[in-house]
């Protein structure tokens, strides 16, 4: 069961990367890459910009769920509190992209679907709880701005 757990929390990044980068290299018309993958960079700074201020400053837990229980981690972590969840906003932010980038809307869901297996996870593993999920999640969000003229076409 560990072990399911470590690749789901871990392991499920990489065909969240492999897909994003698939589809923003395929499916994007050569005359908007310019355009969508400047959107896409702006997007992913300014998320994780704002993640890394505001877990600066908020850290609802000073522990991780695995060191307040005593136990080992089930999955990889930076030593730091773990608010927000950096694996939620990265896999996020690639969801996203893919989703404003391209419209595909199966290429998306699946990158959705696979985000919120990552969330879950890592709460259980121990090294997030559902606060610092919810927390990557809505702060990857906060890069939509980014893609408003994308909304429009």
């Amino acid at each position: 069961m560990e072990a399911i757990v470590k690749l789901v929390a871990d392991g499920l990044v990489i065909p969240v990367v492999l897909i994003g980068a698939y589809a923003l290299l395929c499916k994007v018309p050569n005359n908007k890459k310019y355009q969508t993958y400047a959107r896409v960079l702006m997007a992913g700074l300014t998320a994780y910009v704002i993640a890394k201020t505001v877990g600066t400053f908020y850290q609802p837990e000073s522990l991780r769920p695995f060191e307040l229980m005593g136990v080992e981690p089930g999955a990889a972590y930076l030593n730091n509190p773990g608010f927000p969840s950096d694996h939620a906003l990265f896999t996020m932010a690639i969801t996203l992209a893919v989703w404003f980038g391209t419209r595909d809307k199966l290429l998306a869901s699946v990158c959705l679907v696979l985000t919120l297996l990552v969330g879950i996870g890592r709460v259980l593993a121990l090294v997030h709880t559902p606060l610092d999920v919810a927390g990557g999640l809505l702060i990857a969000c906060i890069g939509i701005i980014w893609y408003k003229p994308l909304i429009k076409r």
